[in-house]
């Protein structure tokens, strides 16, 4: 990815030039710059997060929630992770402390 150096603007490859579609600023492209970049080509998306070695007692601090699988409210352990990219909120992960049912929450 490349910002443009007049404007801020993100940049795209129009052949061997970087061009900005905001203010029409052009520059040539640096092969070896951009074999430095890292890129979202070839990475999974919707990646599990496998949580079934981790011990009840590290999956963190417990809170009053309905389990899906009890139908009942009960004491949950949660935890919080940045599993998606960082402009995206955090997934909680959640583990029932009776049946041990586990399953996580997104904001959409």
């Amino acid at each position: 990815m490349e910002f443009c150096d007049e404007c801020g603007s993100m940049m795209k490859t129009e052949g061997d030039m970087w061009v900005c579609d905001s203010c029409g600023f052009e520059k040539l492209r640096d092969e070896a710059k951009e074999a430095a970049m890292t890129t979202t080509q070839g990475q999974e998306e919707g990646e599990l997060v496998d949580m079934s070695d981790v011990d009840a007692a590290e999956i963190g601090p417990t809170v009053e929630q309905k389990c899906p699988e009890c139908d009942e409210v009960r004491s949950v352990r949660y935890e919080m992770k940045q599993i998606r990219s960082a402009d995206e909120s955090e997934t909680r992960f959640f583990t029932c402390t009776e049946c041990g049912h586990k399953w996580r929450e997104d904001d959409h």
